[in-house]
């Protein structure tokens, strides 16, 4: 059911925000919209999500209608300060947002358009198991004003998604991209990398499908094994090895030569697209730290600095706001140190980079050091923006901590 929610602050029942937050009005604004329900639960997954018996009480057929109270009451706290503004790119995630009826989503961008509005070429992005995704689903969604869906392909070999606990069939893959393709819909599909059991020449495979489908673009995520997940026990147990992380860093090698061989430009650790339009400006907008608002159970959110988090259970949050109240749980306010090394943590990871002049005085040391090691580009090569190379991609960590020490 997702990991704890982080420690905070009280946040208002009223969901206000602070008096002295000085919120830019044409700032960017992107919509994320949670939608927590599963059929199963996968073995490595610790977001927020529930299957059917976990619900007690949550009902999925409702939760079209209170996220709509949700946007209500952002639209009132936005007002209040003059930053109501159109949204630019809006993510359906989860869960499996096509477990809802077609009608569900569009019934909640329909609440995001007429209360906020969209930017002209706004992206509207659903995330999609492979076996939810066909000709009718992916024709309702283009009607709705989907432009882009994230496949959840994770691999073509069975026993890699087996153990993942993955249940989609692997042929749905290639009928979900060509149903979004026939309705119009720009295509990405999602890889995770060093599963149990998986060898190089898997991976290798499943590389080879993902691109014989020509998405537009292709995420890859190493495997992480998160605390209280079922794959975290077996490997506790010693029923399933721990990754290794030198095979993985082989395999992330191996993916970003493969796609770049195929034309897909590198410009996020995990990302690649065949053009810059086809770059996920959704997550871009984490990335550069642009202002967001979460809407649904667990759903974090980001407002000039300003981060709050809902209460994560399908239940409480529908309680709370049928009381007419706010569902955030909690909130923070990170101080000028802490929003530094969250932004070269974050900005480091695109190929735009970190601007080296943005770095307070007691960090640019650091990046000497870096380059003479081979972690960055040099400052002249980027015009003075720090960029990881690959090998610098696999220890970004290690990069973090030099910049910010």
């Amino acid at each position: 059911m997702g990991s704890a929610l982080p420690l905070g602050d009280p946040a208002p029942s009223d969901g206000a925000l602070p008096d002295d937050l000085v919120v830019e009005p044409g700032a960017p604004f992107s919509v994320y919209l949670h939608v927590p329900f599963c059929r199963v639960r996968c073995g490595y997954c610790d977001f927020n999500t529930y299957t059917a018996t976990e619900l007690r009480g949550a009902r999925q057929d409702t939760y079209a209608e209170e996220v709509g109270r949700e946007i209500d009451l952002s639209v009132g706290v936005l007002s209040a300060r003059g930053a109501l503004r159109p949204a630019s790119t809006v993510f359906f995630g989860g869960g499996t947002p096509t477990l809802l009826p077609p009608g569900d989503l569009a019934r909640m961008l329909d609440g995001v358009r007429s209360s906020f509005g969209l930017t002209p070429q706004a992206e509207i992005t659903v995330e999609a198991n492979p076996d939810t995704l066909d000709q009718s689903v992916a024709d309702r969604l283009a009607d709705a004003g989907v432009t882009r869906v994230s496949i959840g392909m994770q691999s073509a070999v069975a026993h890699v998604l087996a153990a993942l606990d993955r249940t989609h069939d692997p042929a749905n893959v290639a009928t979900a991209v060509s149903a979004a393709r026939a309705a119009g819909i720009a295509v990405s599909l999602d890889l995770i990398y060093g599963a149990p059991g998986e060898t190089e020449a898997d991976w290798q495979r499943s590389l080879d499908t993902a691109i014989a489908l020509a998405p537009d673009h292709i995420s890859a995520y190493a495997l992480i094994i998160e605390e209280g997940t079922k794959l975290a026990r077996q490997i506790r147990r010693g029923e399933v090895a721990e990754p290794d992380d030198d095979l993985q860093a082989a395999m992330y090698e191996a993916a970003d030569a493969a796609l770049a061989e195929a034309g897909y430009a590198w410009y996020e650790v995990s990302n690649w697209a065949r053009r810059p339009e086809d770059r996920s400006r959704h997550n871009l907008a984490y990335w550069r730290g642009d202002d967001w608002w979460g809407y649904g159970p667990g759903a974090h959110s980001h407002i000039a600095g300003l981060r709050w988090w809902n209460v994560k259970h399908p239940a409480a949050y529908a309680q709370r706001l049928a009381a007419g109240e706010s569902p955030a749980a909690g909130r923070e306010r990170p101080d000028e140190a802490s929003r530094e090394l969250e932004s070269v943590l974050l900005r480091t990871r695109i190929a735009e980079g970190f601007p080296i002049d943005e770095l307070a005085a007691r960090s640019r040391p650091a990046v000497a050091g870096l380059i003479a090691d081979g972690l960055v580009e040099g400052p002249a090569a980027v015009r003075g923006r720090i960029v990881l190379t690959l090998r610098g991609r696999l220890l970004a960590d290690a990069v973090v901590r030099a910049l910010t020490s």
